[in-house]
C-alpha cells in the first residue's frame, strides 16, 4: 500500500466550529476513498485560528514565524489539500485569505484541492464558485468539480443530512482519485542517498 500526505486547512474561529466539522467529514470521506485505491494517507490538520497573530506578523515582516512555518510546509509538501472557510460578507474569511496570501505563488501549482465552506444560510453557497474556486485557479491548483457548502440547516439534528453526506462523499471521492493518480510530490531529502564515506575518501586521494 502506497502512502500520500493530505493537508487540511480549517479557518473556523469558534470552538466547536462547524467549519472544522465540515473539514473533518471531508477528510474522512477522502481517506475512505483513498483506501479503496490502496493508498494510506497521513493527515495534517491546520486550524488557522491558532496562527492568527503569526499570519499578521508575516504580512508585515515577510517571514513566517513560530508554528506558521511548519503549517506552510505541511501544505506545500502535501499531495492533496482540503480547504474550508466560513463565509463572511459573501466571501471567504480574512483569516483564510491571509494564509494563502503568505504562500509562495507557485507553491500550490498542480495540487489537487477540495474546497468547502460553511454559512448561516444557503444564500451564500455561490461564494465557493465566485471567490474560492477563482482564488485556487489563480494559484494554478486543480480544484475538484464538487465543492461542498454546509448551511446551518444542512447539519440536521445529528449532522447526518443525506444531501450533505452525498456531496461530501462525492467530493472526497473526486479528491482521492486525483491524489491516487498523481506522483508523490514530496520535496527531495538531501540526506536520503548519502555518498558512502569510502567514495568521499577516494575523491580526496585523487586530488
Amino acid at each position: 500500500m502506497t502512502s500520500r500526505k493530505l493537508a487540511v486547512v480549517a479557518a473556523g474561529l469558534s470552538q466547536p466550529s462547524s467549519t472544522r466539522l465540515l473539514a473533518d467529514r471531508l477528510t474522512e470521506a477522502t481517506a475512505a476513498a483513498l483506501d479503496t485505491h490502496g493508498v494510506r494517507v497521513d493527515i495534517e490538520v491546520i486550524e488557522l485560528r491558532g496562527h492568527a497573530r503569526e499570519l499578521a506578523d508575516n504580512l508585515v515582516t515577510g517571514f513566517p514565524a513560530g508554528n506558521l512555518r511548519t503549517a506552510i510546509d505541511q501544505v506545500t509538501n502535501a499531495d492533496g489539500l482540503i480547504a474550508v472557510t466560513p463565509i463572511f460578507t459573501a466571501s471567504y474569511s480574512g483569516l483564510f485569505k491571509m494564509f494563502f496570501d503568505v504562500l509562495d505563488s507557485d507553491s500550490l501549482v498542480g495540487l489537487p484541492v477540495l474546497i468547502g465552506a460553511t454559512g448561516g444560510t444557503a444564500r451564500h453557497s455561490l461564494a465557493l464558485e465566485h471567490a474560492l474556486r477563482p482564488m485556487f485557479g489563480y494559484l494554478r491548483s486543480v480544484v475538484v468539480p464538487t465543492a461542498v457548502y454546509a448551511a446551518s440547516e444542512d447539519w440536521g439534528s445529528a449532522g447526518t443530512d443525506s444531501a450533505l453526506a452525498g456531496r461530501i462523499d462525492r467530493a472526497g471521492g473526486e479528491l482521492a482519485g486525483l491524489i491516487a493518480g498523481r506522483p508523490v510530490s514530496r520535496a527531495a531529502d538531501p540526506f536520503e542517498n548519502p555518498v558512502p564515506f569510502e567514495q568521499l575518501l577516494a575523491r580526496r586521494d585523487e586530488r
